[in-house]
């Protein structure tokens, strides 16, 4: 299903429960494994000094520094490569700012999917720095990547292990289309149940509907759910189309627990907004801190197919 996949690290522990699943998809995929790590961003212009993004010291990218940070990642995931990593994993460097670096990598390597770590809401002043370059280098890999991503918050007990569950949350834009062909793929290779689920979100303008609206917000639902997605599914049967009311991150998570999720599949962003000028959804991010499993952002259909 994926035969390139490219792991974001900043080798912090923010990273550790998607380096786990990073490296078993790739040994149950046979996938080339790339662990990719960016040092810092240059502070003199095209010379070798550059801001190192955990420390915020300056440093001297020489062969000397590559060298020691490449030894570090090898140390850090030294588990994941005895126990999961495949034969042809490979530990990749580079300079410059993090998600620019990533994209490009990825379009370099034509990547089918990227795996990252989302920021977390600890405490802990002393990581509020790695968190901060975590959470914002996800939201813009997210937002250009032409490969889903996939975002993993919290340790994750099956994580393609005993793959059966996965959850597709529509709004019904054109950015939810791309998520569902990914879904739809995922499901139907490895013998996935697929929860094609829409929050209606009644309350999302101030004003409260009538329970005649209601019922019409739900049937025209219903309607898009058979029409976008039902029909385009005529080889495959092992699905579910659920419509909920309420706030669409809350219900979310409530359906996907409900549901014991292995994996929850969204757009990037909602509605008509161009890639370029969107941010990461709010109810996407909400997922994703919240989710007790990984959640896939899909904004393009050009590597879903």
């Amino acid at each position: 299903m994926f035969g390139k996949i490219l792991f974001a690290t900043s080798a912090s522990p923010a990273c550790d429960n998607a380096a786990k699943v990073a490296f078993e998809l790739a040994r149950r995929n046979e996938a080339r494994l790339y662990v990719f790590h960016v040092l810092g961003v240059p502070t003199r212009g095209f010379g070798q000094y550059v801001r190192d993004l955990k420390s915020g010291e300056e440093e001297v990218a020489d062969a000397d520094y590559r060298e020691w940070v490449t030894e570090e990642l090898k140390h850090v995931y030294e588990a994941q490569f005895k126990e999961f990593g495949p034969p042809n994993a490979a530990l990749q460097l580079a300079v410059g700012v993090p998600h620019t670096e990533i994209l490009r990598f990825a379009r370099q390597e034509g990547v089918d999917l990227i795996v990252m770590g989302a920021h977390g809401r600890d405490e802990d002043a002393a990581a509020s720095r790695v968190r901060s370059i975590i959470g914002n280098t996800m939201q813009k890999v997210s937002k250009s990547a032409r490969c889903p991503v996939l975002i993993v918050n919290r340790p994750c007990n099956t994580c393609w292990h005993m793959f059966s569950n996965i959850v597709f949350s529509t709004d019904f834009s054109k950015p939810a289309d791309a998520a569902f062909q990914f879904a739809y793929r995922t499901a139907r290779e490895v013998g996935a149940k697929l929860y094609l689920f829409h929050a209606c979100d009644l309350g999302g303008s101030g004003l409260y509907p009538s329970q005649a609206e209601i019922e019409r917000q739900l049937e025209r639902a219903r309607k898009q759910m058979q029409d976008r997605y039902v029909s385009k599914m005529t080889d495959y049967d092992n699905y579910q189309v659920e419509i909920w009311e309420g706030t669409p991150y809350v219900e979310i998570l409530k359906y996907a627990r409900d549901r014991k999720a292995d994996l929850i599949v969204m757009a990037h962003h909602a509605r008509e907004v161009p890639a370029e000028d969107a941010e990461i959804g709010s109810t996407v991010e909400q997922v994703v801190l919240r989710s007790a499993c990984p959640v896939a952002s899909v904004t393009h259909e050009e590597r879903v197919a």
